[in-house]
């Protein structure tokens, strides 16, 4: 018994001596235990195969500081075992042709993300891994199915790369799997909800934008509206995110989950036309989502009652109708609510009253009328982002609200009186297309620098002096005070703004010259001071927008001077708009600069005009009239006006190389020469306008290749000749070439010694060869075309007349009438009499 006491003593030591000695070890800065070698030299030469900025792996080495590979950038190693477990390097614009096979040595790695870098290759190997994130790493092609293999994996995450799949059966072998994010991927060809319901311990499903449909899944225990489903009681989910897809019924989302386990779900951007049935029994629900869909029906109480946890509700952009009751009170408080194009209106609905914790609130469009209720502007002390935009509201804003509030977005209502404050923290505040009257100098009553990011306030009765204190709105990058009534100069501190990249003052009463501070607005994209008095020439500077200016509006003011070869420098320009100024000279020979007229294909968007979904339109002047062009489209129109000025000069034939142009207005100046011959190059050419000018020669035969015109105008030159015979052409009527008179061919007067105008057109073609057939046969095509013209003439004519003289006469004369109804009776007698005696005699035979 004593022995057995004395060697558990020893043994007790000697486990307190190990622990003290681990506890030093790992304590002590002088004694740590490193790396191991192989996983050191593993994560070297993954380095070696990598294209990256110099710092981001610097602390990657082979120097005697840097042997201890567990204290690299992105590394960690285990406390006890040294080995490397898990390898962080998302967001390290890391460049690699594939994922380096050194990384198979970390034989113990764990988790590994790559994210945010440019990678490809095969992770399938790894099969300890427990952890896999490669999200946006530049993977494309078919989704390997090696995955598979990592058998051990929690979490997979491969959104936001180029994937697609037409097999899923991979997922099976993932039984451990709690976490699939495949946002992003083409699943189209996939049967997703079969492979989805086999995963038993799958928690959170992310399958957003990935082109998923309704499917089939065979199974013999339940039917329901012709869709099958298996038993999904054992489903865990409690994240489910199926938004942007083809959805279409909520059958099958409902075999997801369990009412009772649900904590979030996303399934805006599908063609959904009902909730699911069971959204009453969500009782644990904190986010729903369902905007953008196709909903229909009423939402009530009874919908809401059980969701008493919910804390982001998205219904906006459906087709439902709100039935609920002033009184009612929701069991849940929210943090964000967006009922935008709901039908809750059209009062105001008091329920919102009750939600005190709201931060972003979105009622826009949702036909509500009349003033807001006096609680509204102390809802939420946490309210940073409201939108009232896109209803009839009245009423006045106060002077001075919260300060909370980061965005507010109260345009197109019929709001009045002087626009509020604007504090330090405000962002974003759109305030357009209301009736705001008054002086905007309040903006300039604070010194502190303003975070305001986009202003509008266009479109309203705004009065006096834009404020000269720009200054401190450095972050301003969107500006619109447009269509007001607004005098005075452009202020000089507009120039100190360097961030801007929108600016819209069109249609005020501004007058002097462009100030030249504005040079240090080097993003500018879009500057559109239309419709104003403003003087002076277009300065040489203005080549400093050449990286990004797209939109140049100058249009309905008193510019004047020659136009500077330096706006060639604007590469990038979409829209030049000079008309209606005073400007003189020659057009400049360099417009071929113009790279992105140069290109008829379509630009790519997202390049162009970055800030364009604050742009809510631009006016330009389209066919004829001034056209407001909005958003997207606007990005897609390409024109050049110089109409109304005083230009003098040939038409530069580089012209003729703007194949991407869609409209193109030189109309009245004092241009001469004759029509660019190659002008059958701009192909795509919707709108050409040349009228009132002193173009000379014929019409190019080359203009019969612009099959897409639509608006032309010639008239009032001193063209000559006969207009070329195309479909296009002639289908304009004679005013597009009014004001010519040496200009003959249809639709204007047939040219002398014309006999039959000839017909480009492939059909034309060979009717002309038939005509020229029978002229070779002896026969004469328009002898017979005239005589059976005059054939049917006389059969029509001899109907007429024989016709309406014999039933005129019996309107005339009343006795011939009797008479002729008397002979038509008897007729019917005889006929009848006769009829029923021949069918007795048939009957006896």
């Amino acid at each position: 018994m004593f022995e057995r006491k004395v060697i558990s003593g020893k043994f007790l030591v000697f486990i307190l001596l190990l622990c003290i000695e681990y506890c030093r070890v790992f304590s002590s800065g002088d004694e740590v235990i490193e790396c191991m070698e192989s996983e050191r030299e593993a994560l070297l030469g993954f380095k070696k195969d990598l294209i990256h900025s110099g710092d981001i792996l610097s602390s990657w080495g082979i120097e005697d500081d840097k042997r201890d590979c567990c204290k690299w950038e992105g590394v960690e190693c285990s406390n006890i075992t040294a080995h490397v477990i898990r390898l962080r390097l998302d967001f390290f614009r890391l460049v690699g042709n594939n994922i380096s096979s050194s990384l198979l040595e970390l034989h113990y790695l764990e988790y590994l993300d790559l994210s945010y870098n440019d990678f490809g290759g095969n992770v399938g190997s790894m099969k300890q891994l427990r952890h896999l994130s490669l999200v946006s790493s530049n993977f494309s092609g078919v989704i390997p199915p090696q995955l598979g293999n990592l058998s051990n994996l929690r979490t997979l995450d491969l959104s936001l790369n180029n994937l697609r799949s037409e097999n899923l059966d991979w997922l099976s072998h993932l039984s451990l799997l709690s976490r699939l994010d495949l946002t992003g991927s083409n699943l189209s060809d996939t049967n997703w909800l079969h492979h989805i319901l086999k995963l038993h311990s799958l928690e959170e499903l992310l399958l957003s934008n990935s082109n998923i449909q309704d499917v089939l899944v065979t199974t013999s225990s339940v039917v329901d509206d012709d869709y099958l489903f298996v038993n999904s009681s054992s489903l865990f989910l409690s994240v489910i995110n199926l938004s942007e897809n083809n959805l279409t019924c909520s059958h099958a989302i409902e075999w997801l989950f369990r009412p009772d386990r649900l904590r979030e779900l996303y399934l805006g951007g599908n063609k959904l036309k009902r909730l699911p049935a069971s959204l009453g029994k969500f009782s644990k629900l904190e986010t729903l989502n369902v905007s953008f869909n196709s909903l229909q029906g009423e939402i009530t109480e009874s919908n809401l009652t059980r969701l008493h946890r919910l804390k982001w509700l998205d219904l906006s952009s459906n087709s439902l109708t709100f039935h609920i009751s002033p009184g009612w009170t929701p069991p849940f408080q929210l943090d964000y609510l967006s009922l935008s194009g709901s039908n809750t209106g059209p009062h105001f609905p008091k329920w919102i009253r009750t939600q005190s914790n709201v931060n972003s609130l979105d009622l826009s469009g949702n036909n509500i009328s009349g003033e807001l209720p006096k609680w509204f502007w102390s809802l939420s002390p946490s309210l940073r982002a409201l939108n009232l935009s896109h209803n009839q509201i009245s009423g006045t804003i106060p002077h001075f609200i919260s300060s909370k509030l980061t965005s507010i977005d109260v345009s197109f209502n019929n709001f009045s009186g002087h626009i509020p404050l604007l504090h330090p923290n405000i962002e974003t505040f759109q305030l357009s297309q209301n009736m705001f009257s008054g002086s905007i100098s309040s903006i300039c009553t604070t010194t502190t620098t303003l975070e305001l990011f986009s202003l509008d306030l266009s479109n309203n009765q705004l009065t006096g002096e834009i404020p000269n204190c720009w200054e401190y709105m450095y972050q301003l990058t969107f500006l619109n005070l447009g269509n007001n009534y607004f005098s005075g100069e452009i202020p000089r501190t507009l120039g100190s703004v360097s961030s801007l990249k929108v600016m819209r003052l069109r249609n005020n009463n501004l007058w002097g010259e462009l100030p030249s501070t504005l040079n240090n607005c080097q993003q500018l994209e879009l500057i559109d001071i239309g419709g104003n008095i403003l003087t002076g020439n277009i300065p040489s500077w203005i080549s400093a927008f050449s990286q990004d200016m797209a939109y140049l509006i100058l249009n309905e003011n008193r510019f004047y001077g020659s136009i500077p070869p330096e706006i060639c420098n604007l590469t990038r320009i979409h829209v030049l708009d000079l008309s209606r100024n005073n400007f003189s000279g020659q057009i400049p020979h360099c417009f071929n600069s113009f790279t992105e007229l140069l290109d008829k294909g379509t630009t790519n968007g997202q390049d162009l005009l970055s800030y364009y979904y604050y742009v809510e339109s631009a006016s330009v002047q389209w066919k004829g009239r001034e056209s407001m062009y909005r958003k997207r489209t606007l990005r897609l129109l390409k024109l050049i006006d110089l109409s109304s000025n005083k230009l003098v000069g040939n038409i530069p034939e580089i012209i003729s190389s703007l194949k991407g142009l869609i409209s193109l207005n030189l109309s009245r100046n004092s241009l001469t020469g004759n029509i660019n011959p190659d002008i059958g190059q701009m192909e795509v050419l919707e709108v050409l306008d040349l009228s009132r000018n002193q173009l000379s020669g014929t019409i190019p035969i080359s203009m019969a290749q612009l099959h897409s015109l639509a608006v032309l105008d010639l008239a009032n030159n001193n063209l000559s000749g006969k207009i070329p015979s195309s479909t296009q052409l002639q289908s304009f009527n004679e005013f597009s070439y009014a004001g010519n008179p040496k200009l003959c061919g249809p639709p204007l007067a047939s040219c002398p010694g014309d006999k039959l105008i000839p017909d480009t057109t492939d059909q034309g073609k060979r009717n002309n060869k038939e005509i020229k057939d029978d002229e070779d046969d002896g026969g004469f095509i328009l002898t017979r075309i005239s005589f059976w013209k005059e054939v049917g003439i006389s059969i029509v004519f001899g109907f007429i007349v024989g016709f309406w003289g014999f039933v005129g006469s019996l309107f005339v004369k009343r006795s011939w009438r009797i008479a002729y109804y008397n002979f038509w009776g008897r007729v019917g007698d005889w006929f009848y009499v006769t009829t029923i005696v021949f069918f007795r005699k048939l009957r006896r035979a």
